[in-house]
């Protein structure tokens, strides 16, 4: 597998307005993501951004940036116009989405995320962490893997992503990590497809993956990063990057 990392990073958010930029001890969060992927070492890395500012703020950091069109309705899409410009030879056969508001993710994370990909029947790849607090289960914000265990420890085939409590009866429940790590064919068929009904519904995309017969595999790590939405986020984040 020939990975490129990439990092979608729109400025205007709702709860949060221009988060990418916000400061975390001297320099914009963007730039803490960005170094988190490098960390993985998987290979290159592209910010893919709407905004000169974002842009400049990893250009002057010393990494790679591809502006984009503003109009995007998700990260996916904005990847899939910056994986042209950033790959026009199609060398890469593995895209890294890792998203834009994860300044705190382990660098293995990443990697057991691409690893699953060594099995070629899998399309997509992503984490998934073990709820120990019950409360999360009910919280629409926590997005719940439904899934088949495989044969290996820590591992599922995805049945179904859902903001409600499932499933049903006594259990572990899991909390997706919203990365991924796609096929190239996989990410391209994706893009083709209209939104599904079940990515309306429960307003995840990665339902319509599955609904257009794709299959997405999970692998159970035990850090979940913290993802910054609000001021709030942005204050553990602070915190957590102190140390």
């Amino acid at each position: 597998m020939n990975p490129i990392v990439l990092v979608p990073s729109r400025l205007h958010a709702t709860r949060l307005p221009q988060k990418p930029l916000a400061d975390i001890h001297g320099e914009p969060m963007i730039v803490h993501v960005w170094r988190r992927a490098l960390e993985a070492d998987l290979g290159k890395v592209v910010v893919a951004t709407d905004h000169f500012s974002i842009r400049d703020a990893i250009l002057s950091a010393g990494g790679n940036a591809v502006l984009t069109r503003e109009d995007h309705a998700s990260g996916t899409d904005r990847i899939a116009e910056a994986l042209a410009v950033a790959d026009p030879d199609r060398l890469h056969d593995v895209i890294v989405n890792f998203q834009g508001d994860l300044p705190t993710v382990a660098p293995h994370v990443s990697r057991l995320t691409v690893a699953l990909l060594r099995d070629p029947e899998v399309d997509i790849g992503t984490p998934v962490a073990e709820i120990t607090e019950l409360e999360e289960a009910d919280a629409p914000s926590v997005v719940k893997l439904v899934g088949s265990p495989g044969a290996e420890a820590g591992r599922f085939r995805a049945l179904y992503f859902t903001r409600a409590r499932a499933p049903w009866g006594e259990g572990t429940f899991y909390h997706h990590i919203g990365l991924y790590a796609w096929r190239r064919a996989a990410l391209e068929k994706f893009i083709s497809l209209p939104p599904s009904y079940l990515e309306r519904r429960e307003k995840l995309e990665q339902l319509r993956a599955l609904e257009a017969g794709m299959r997405i595999d999970a692998v159970c790590v035990d850090d979940v990063p913290l993802g910054v939405d609000t001021e709030a986020d942005l204050l553990k984040a602070r915190a957590l990057l102190r140390k």
